[in-house]
This record gives C-alpha cells, structure tokens and sequence, in this order.
C-alpha cells in the first residue's frame, strides 16, 4: 500500500513504516499527526487518483524529532564591481514516521 501526499507545498511518496522529513510543522515529539490532503491511493494493486483530493483518505503518523537540515551556503557576486555576499541558512524540519494509511 502507498499514497501520496501534500504537505508544506511539497509532495511525497510514502507508505506505512517509511521516515519522511517534512516542512516544519508545530507538533510535540511523539504526538499523532494526521495528512489529509492525500492525493493518490494505491491498494491491492488498485489505485484511486483525487480531484484534486481522495475523498475520505487520510494517512496518519508519529512526530519522532525537530531538527535543522544542513547548512546551505548562497554566495552572490558581481565581476568587476567588487560585489561579493555570502550567506547561510539551515531549514528547519520535522521527521514523521508514517503508521498507517486510511481509505472509508
């Protein structure tokens, strides 16, 4: 069984066990988190496709950690100007294990 889902503007293919890093989102270690804009369903070799949702699917899963991704490094420049800026940043994330897929 698999689905995929939208969360934090981005899409995943997931299915139940599988660890995702997801667009932060405020929730507490160990709490229940459930996705419910699912946007394809595939079971027993059927699969169900939404408009742009599959209606009464949801995929629910367990908040194992906060954290920070690597450091990105943006670097801009400009020849002959003396133009030269750097900078950092390190995106903040939230790790879900998947527990279950859920079709009514």
């Amino acid at each position: 069984m698999l689905a995929i889902i939208k969360t934090g503007g981005k899409q995943y293919k997931i299915a139940p066990g599988d660890k995702i890093k997801i667009e932060k989102i405020d929730k507490k270690e160990g709490s229940e988190i459930t996705f419910k804009e699912v946007l394809l369903v595939e079971k027993n070799r059927k699969t169900e496709i939404g408009t742009p949702f599959v209606k009464g699917a949801k995929v629910v899963g367990k908040v194992l950690s906060q954290g920070k991704g690597k450091k990105v490094i943006v670097f801009k420049y400009k020849p002959k100007t003396r133009y030269r800026k750097k900078a950092g940043h390190r995106q903040f994330f939230t790790e879900v294990e998947i527990t279950k897929i859920e079709i009514s």
